[in-house]
């Protein structure tokens, strides 16, 4: 292990969303290498991801050995995103697919015996699974992790078989999986197949079938009944946590409009998007919150007896709402998406938190990503201090 071995990365779930995270990522090596840090050696030698963090998390792992390249690939992706690169959005594709799944969910599943071979989601994300097999090269995670630039890689998903949350982890290092409510891990070798069962958001993409125990188990996004989602880096080993979430964490009371009508379709579904992708880290972090404040009261040598340590956090999320930046970027999608989502509402205002984690166009990635670096510089003393006091714990070479 380096001897930063003990810094973990935890990027969250939120499908278009997470572009955010790579505008983050660039402020935070910029302002490293201000302060003599290699562009080529990774800040974050565990790295924990969840939905399309997973994604991100994986491109990262897979260039541990030149985390600036990594950095550069992953932007390249985002900066030119298109939804054609994560689902067919064809007009063939949404009738064959999209419309044909919506007209099952209301016609009800009874009528699934008169259609062969019915949709089992609303998009066909093969485009998604080409693309990642072309862009990540996994022989680099294996290099990372011998070279000791890698500690540890992580990736969570959700069983619709068991309705267990799993996490599937890579490391060289012994570490024994962890047991715990309705939480289990396993060490494997992260895949494809891996990262798309926890990008799968529910109903949206399909569900992926993934061994666990030598038995396959359908699994869906792993930010569904994740309960402790900081849990896995700690469980690796880190000691602090740098965590880049995709949805303000605390969100300010909205004023009613002055006309009230009935939540739309998309509107219903967004909200339930953020409970399932923002609600668990934000009660995870304000549990370590109290976990670290309580430690730090006891006395030293209870510390030592006690099986918690303190960790310390960094976080660092969108400081303007997500849904709102989106609502000025649905034109963009490609016509017959923007024609399925008005049915439902998603191209409306308040239907656009829906269509934030759908929005995969350059427009609004670029957007976000450019949100990321100027939030994540606006709190470049927060960052010098995580990593050190930006003398002692930085390494003094220069590049």
């Amino acid at each position: 292990m380096t001897a930063n071995a003990k810094t973990g990365l935890i990027l969250t779930g939120g499908g278009a969303r997470a572009a955010y995270q790579i505008g983050v990522l660039r402020a935070i090596a910029n302002l490293l290498k201000e302060q003599g840090w290699p562009s080529h050696k990774n800040p974050f030698p565990i790295i924990c991801g969840t939905s399309a963090g997973a994604i991100n998390a994986t491109g990262l792992a897979c260039s541990a050995d030149n985390f600036g390249l990594g950095l550069r690939r992953l932007e390249r992706a985002w900066s030119t995103m298109e939804a054609h690169h994560v689902y067919r959005s064809d007009s063939l594709a949404m009738v064959s697919s999209g419309a044909k799944w919506l007209t099952l969910l209301s016609l009800g599943w009874m009528v699934r015996r008169w259609v062969k071979n019915p949709p089992s989601s609303l998009f066909d994300n093969q485009p998604l699974a080409d693309l990642l097999n072309k862009m990540l090269d996994f022989s680099g995670l294996d290099a990372g992790l011998a070279s000791g630039s890698l500690h540890a890689l992580a990736i969570t998903g959700s069983s619709y078989t068991t309705g267990m949350h799993l996490t599937f982890y890579q490391t060289l290092a012994d570490i024994e999986p962890w047991v715990r409510t309705q939480r289990l891990a396993q060490r494997d070798f992260i895949n494809v197949q891996h990262l798309l069962a926890s990008a799968a958001i529910p109903f949206i993409f399909p569900s992926i079938p993934l061994n666990w125990n030598g038995n396959l188990e359908y699994c869906g996004d792993g930010s569904m009944r994740q309960l402790a989602p900081i849990s896995p880096a700690i469980h690796l080993g880190a000691e602090k946590i740098l965590i880049i979430g995709a949805g303000r964490m605390s969100e300010t009371q909205r004023k009613p409009p002055e006309q009230i009508s009935y939540p739309s379709i998309a509107q219903i579904a967004g909200h339930a998007m953020s409970s399932i992708f923002l609600d668990s880290l934000a009660v995870d972090i304000e549990r370590l919150t109290r976990i670290n404040k309580t430690l730090n009261m006891l006395p030293e040598e209870y510390r030592n007896r006690s099986e918690l340590r303190p960790i310390k956090t960094l976080i660092i999320a969108p400081s303007e709402r997500v849904d709102e930046i989106a609502s000025r970027h649905v034109k963009s999608l490609p016509l017959p998406i923007r024609v399925m989502l008005g049915g439902i509402g998603a191209t409306e205002a308040r239907g656009s938190a829906l269509a934030s984690y759908l929005l995969f166009e350059a427009s609004f990635t670029n957007e976000l990503m450019a949100l990321g670096f100027a939030d994540a510089m606006l709190m470049k003393e927060e960052v010098l201090a995580f990593f050190g006091d930006g003398s002692s714990n930085l390494p003094a070479e220069k590049v």
